[in-house]
Parts: C-alpha cells; structure tokens; sequence
C-alpha cells in the first residue's frame, strides 16, 4: 500500500488493513454510461479498514490523492459482494440494507499500462503498482463480506 494512502486513511481516523487498497471508479449501468465513462476520469481508492470500507477520491485535474472521504461504508451495513468480469475490468457490486453500489476496477494483467496502474504507482513512489499487487486478495476479502460476517 502506499504510505501516503496509508497516512490520509488514518489521518481521517480509520484503520486501514494492509495490502487491502485497490484503484475503483463507480460502475456505468448500461452501454450509453460506458460509452461517457470512458472519458471520465474520477478515480478513487477503495480502502479496506478494520470495520468499513473507505473510498479516497484522485483530483480529476491535477491526479494526485485528495484528502477526502468520499463514501465510508460498515462492514455490517453489507448485505453481500459480487464480482462480474466486463472485458478487461471487474465490476464490484456490493448490496447493502438500503442500496446497491456498483464499481469497477481495472484487472490486474493490464494495469501496468492503465489508469490504475499508473495512479498505483505515482503513490507508491517508484513502479511499485501495489493495485496490481493487491488485486486479488483485496477482491477475495470483499466477497467474504456480508451476510452477518465483519
């Protein structure tokens, strides 16, 4: 994980799980969404802490970390998480009480040479692209969410 990620999750008072961050955008719904989605490029980092996940936002203009919480959302609030693979991206679908939330990130094979590779590795502060690295494991704990299980 990257320090700076790291010091800004704990800056805002919650305690991030090592090697549990990865690169997301918010999931577009049909065809027309990905079609604009394509040239959106509001990145953020999904960081899973001890009780909650926490979404930091990427500044879409200058792509450095902003220090701002964009979602929280407690562990006990899941319901469950669902993975979809869509061409060369994975959608997380995770359904709470009241919501359905839909994200996307960029698979590991190719993110060298994406957004999320780059973004992972601007932060880790050499070509370290830790979203890569975390990818898998970070995918495999956010399914275990859900269903009474924190």
């Amino acid at each position: 994980m990257a320090n700076e990620v790291k010091k800004f999750i704990q800056e805002t008072g919650y305690e991030p799980l090592e090697d549990r961050c990865i690169i997301v955008k918010y999931a577009p719904a049909n065809l027309s969404e990905q079609f604009a989605a394509f040239f959106n490029s509001e990145f953020y980092v999904l960081q899973m802490c001890e009780h909650e996940i926490v979404l930091l936002p990427f500044n879409t203009t200058w792509g450095n970390l902003r220090k701002d919480v964009s979602l929280v959302l407690p562990y006990g609030d899941i319901q469950s998480v669902e993975l979809e693979d869509d061409m060369l991206n994975t959608v997380i679908t995770i359904h709470t009480k009241p919501d359905t939330i839909r994200l996307t990130t960029q698979q590991a094979e190719l993110s060298d040479l994406r957004s999320s590779g780059i973004y992972a590795s601007i932060y880790a502060g050499n070509f370290k692209n830790w979203h890569k690295e975390n990818l898998d494991g970070t995918l495999k704990a956010l399914t275990e969410l859900g269903n009474g299980a924190s």
